[in-house]
């Protein structure tokens, strides 16, 4: 036995016959396992037919458990191998390798080492069939990938001498739990009232950004968000691998190139932003700004393209101190006396989430921007604040009551809690 996971042993002596026999069937009759698991999988029962009648006569040895043995075996075909049943597993939202005998799983927000252990072999083999599907590339050259797995789980790998000795592996699965914001109420990481709240700002298209650290929710937010999306608006998304999926009717879904051999062909998140606001878009939703194409997203929420982004940082007001920086990545000629007053202007609410000590994902903060900046610094308005473990409505207003008003949205009437003041929003 080579190793162990959820299912049990992995490569026990029947099993690994078993999966050989499968896979001559599979080449012979031509079959596509991954394209089509249900032919691959009877053809796996057609192999284990003729497998029981050779161990009957004692020429192999005895599986006990054949369902489970055919389970393996298609993850082996059609799936990634002894990883298959973590990423099948609806409570897991991440799975990593730091070495092959080193396989840890996010569950419920957590982190836990499991009983997997896997060889180098094993291990190159399953980074291959990964990115087979993706067409990117992964050598010395180019010791990074990110990439998006046919079930839509994002793929990141390093290799050495990147890392020490072994290859790095995350796969994460964007466990789709929420498609509104009335989903994440239910869920217990947003207020009734708050989720009001941003539900007009969506429908009345003011820009927001989601803040917050790395598996804090930002991409489960910006999904629900898009739920308060009109119907009839156009949408054009930009990522560096997909990952959003917009319940929405008229979406574009864009995602960056890496370069060629030659060094040619490469799309840059920049340029995704450009080329969408040629394509009509009645919103534009940038899946994480990082670097020098938040100053395109500026130019793009400054010319009244209504918009939602994702970013890092550890508070609302972080969020726009980064965002008054990154966009400084853009060139020399790229000032703070241009970014500081364009972002006040271009930014109307930042919504900040955080995980709590025993995983759960919550919203801390809703802050509104004014338009103001004073000495360099962007002023902001407290909406809601996350006191005592609950969200609770702060003092302020927003600012833009008449985009509000233009929406049919009585902002005031919905921050004071009178909810039939407004009619009912998708997200809600």
């Amino acid at each position: 036995m080579s190793g162990t996971n959820e299912r049990g042993p992995v490569d026990d002596d029947g099993v690994v016959l078993l999966a050989g026999d499968a896979r001559d069937l599979v080449r012979t009759r031509d079959v596509d396992p991954v394209r089509d698991p249900a032919a691959a999988e009877l053809l796996i029962r057609e192999a284990l037919a003729t497998y029981e009648t050779r161990a009957a006569l004692g020429g192999v040895p005895v599986i006990d458990d054949t369902d489970a043995a055919v389970r393996r075996v298609l993850d082996d075909l059609a799936g990634m191998g002894p990883l298959q049943a973590y990423l099948d597993d609806p409570e897991i939202e991440e799975v990593w390798v730091n070495s092959p005998s080193e396989v840890f799983v996010a569950r419920r927000g957590r982190s836990e080492l499991t009983t997997t252990i896997l060889t180098r072999t094993q291990l190159r083999d399953l980074v291959e069939r990964m990115l087979k599907s993706s067409g990117r590339r992964l050598d010395l050259s180019s010791p990074f990938v990110d990439a998006c797995l046919p079930g839509g789980e994002r793929l990141h790998v390093a290799i050495p001498d990147v890392t020490r000795e072994h290859m790095a592996v995350n796969v994460r699965k964007h466990v789709l739990r929420a498609t509104s914001l009335r989903d994440l109420v239910d869920l217990g990481s947003l207020t009734l009232h708050a989720a009001e709240f941003l539900d007009a700002c969506v429908r009345a298209g003011l820009n927001v950004v989601v803040a917050g650290a790395t598996q804090a929710g930002k991409t489960t937010m910006l999904n629900a968000l898009a739920g308060s999306i009109p119907a009839t608006d156009r949408v054009i998304t930009c990522e560096e691998v997909f990952e959003l999926q917009m319940p929405c009717r008229d979406v574009v879904p864009l995602q960056c190139r890496q370069p060629s051999l030659e060094g040619t062909g490469e799309i840059t998140l920049r340029r995704l932003v450009k080329e969408a606001l040629r394509m009509r878009p009645d919103r534009i939703v940038i899946g994480e700004v990082r670097e020098a194409e938040s100053l395109d997203l500026l130019v793009a929420l400054n010319s009244g393209v209504p918009g939602l982004c994702t970013i890092h940082a550890n508070s609302a007001r972080e969020a726009l101190v980064k965002l008054c920086t990154l966009p400084m990545l853009a060139g020399p000629n790229v000032t703070d006396r241009f970014v500081v007053p364009t972002v006040a202007s271009s930014v109307d609410v930042v919504v900040h989430l955080g995980v709590d000590a025993d995983g759960t994902r919550c919203v801390r903060e809703i802050v509104t921007v004014p338009g103001r900046t004073e000495e360099g610094v962007v002023e902001t308005v407290d909406i809601f604040q996350r006191t005592e473990g609950r969200l609770h409505r702060a003092a302020g207003y927003p600012h833009a009551r008449e985009r509000f008003m233009r929406a049919g949205l009585d902002v005031t009437a919905i921050l004071n809690g009178e909810r039939h003041a407004m009619p009912v929003g998708v997200g809600i």
